[in-house]
């Protein structure tokens, strides 16, 4: 494996002549499409397949998979040109191991989804996570839950060889985070029985296999309620073989202040969830100052905190999958920044003739550009950043990579990951 930046005057042919390979093997690792134009300042992924096989006549995915003495996940994510899909034509040549040592750390991967996640993209991303979660499961005061079109999803995940976690919240339709409703529920013991029950029942319909549980901006006095919230539902879920997940914001001290942070008592809730997931992004967000959106080194404070108050191995590390375009001056409150994909970032890049650098402060990629006479500033990650990024599991010892979300593709990203770590094991 190799990272290779790209300069002014390289093209795909010349750098796959450097390299001896195949520059539409180039073009697939890193997600570029016709006109295969690479970005200068883009920091390319290439790989040595050292094992494949060919596709006969009749042949599926599965069958090859089969033949290749891989799971289809496995099949999916080191072919990331099948995009999860089942075209396949006779001759055609599949990696089934690339040149590359074995994995030394094993992590899980879970990514969240909307309903509306476009096909193409699900199937394209769903290979590399361990567990998808539709998002989200709403409730009323009385412990109803609010239903969520989740079944295609659901479908996917296991037709690939992903596992769906249920997503619970208190996210309302008018996209807040309720803390009324979570006060309501949290001093009501009758609706948490009843909301337990009602997502046990959900789980064992519609194939659950753990829940992910997600209150924001509590109030401080609904704190414990909630941590012993956690603990009644690990209580019941565990007693049916399904684990709970509690989302976390992201903070460095136990008295930090603010209401995002107030309601989360890391001690209380590592204790009470089988697994946390920190939601370390959006430090550069849409209507702050051009940042990026999860610098390495704010990340890093919060990570410190969080291992002196609960077991790393029960850690998921949050990664964001998007990154921002920033509209030049920036005016607090002025212009709202636009959200754009990894992919997507690099297309713009092209398109606009930016060259991209890499800021090693906060292990992110950004470029500027002007067009119609404005110009503009996008913080977004790229495979430089996840491999810097993802390194932390092996630093502090974590489970594994929580990612928000998968309804943008990030080729070269999740084809690092798919290779330096081990993330399949568990489903095979």
């Amino acid at each position: 494996m190799t990272f290779y930046t790209v300069k002014a005057g390289d093209t795909l042919h010349s750098i796959a002549k450097t390299f001896g390979i195949s520059y539409s093997l180039i073009a697939g690792y890193n997600g570029i499409r016709p006109p295969y134009a690479p970005a200068v300042g883009q920091t390319l992924l290439i790989l040595y397949p050292r094992r494949t096989v060919t596709v006969n006549d009749g042949d599926t995915p599965r069958t090859v998979a089969q033949r290749a003495g891989i799971s289809l996940r496995r099949l999916y994510a080191l072919n990331p040109s099948l995009s999860g899909g089942d075209r396949l034509f006779a001759g055609q040549t599949l990696v089934a191991e690339y040149d590359e040592p074995a994995p030394e750390k094993t992590i899980r991967t879970n990514a969240y989804a909307y309903p509306f996640i476009a096909e193409d993209v699900l199937r394209a991303s769903l290979p590399y996570f361990t567990f998808s979660t539709p998002f989200t499961y709403g409730f009323y005061p009385d412990g109803t839950l609010i239903p969520l079109d989740d079944d295609r999803i659901i479908s996917a995940s296991y037709d690939i060889g992903t596992r769906p976690l249920m997503h619970l919240s208190t996210l309302t339709e008018n996209g807040t985070f309720s803390n009324e409703l979570a006060s309501q529920l949290l001093g009501n013991p009758t609706a948490r029985r009843t909301l337990t029950a009602n997502v046990l029942g959900t789980m064992n319909v519609k194939g659950y296999t753990g829940l992910d549980i997600d209150f924001e901006f509590l109030y401080d006095y609904d704190a414990v309620p909630y941590a012993e919230f956690i603990g009644e539902l690990r209580q019941a879920l565990n007693a049916e073989g399904y684990t709970v997940t509690a989302a976390l914001a992201p903070k460095t001290s136990a008295d930090q202040p603010g209401q995002l942070y107030q309601g989360h008592n890391y001690r209380l809730i590592g204790q009470n969830a089988d697994y946390v997931l920190l939601m370390t992004y959006e430090w550069g967000y849409s209507y702050g100052p051009p940042m990026a959106v999860a610098p390495v080194n704010s990340v890093r404070r919060v990570l410190d905190y969080a291992v002196s108050e609960i077991d790393p191995g029960k850690i998921y590390l949050g990664f964001p999958n998007y990154g921002y375009d920033w509209t030049l001056p920036y005016v607090s409150g002025n212009r709202r920044a636009t959200v754009i994909g990894n992919d997507e970032a690099i297309g713009l890049a092209v398109e606009k003739g930016a060259e991209i650098e890499y800021d090693r402060q906060s292990a992110a990629p950004y470029f500027r550009y002007c067009s119609s006479g404005v110009c503009h500033e996008v913080w977004f990650e790229d495979v430089r950043s996840v491999a810097e990024k993802f390194e932390l599991t092996r630093e502090y010892g974590f489970y594994g990579v929580g990612v928000w979300n998968m309804m943008r593709k990030f080729t070269p990203g999740w084809l690092f990951a798919a290779l330096k770590y081990d993330l399949f094991s568990e489903n095979e």
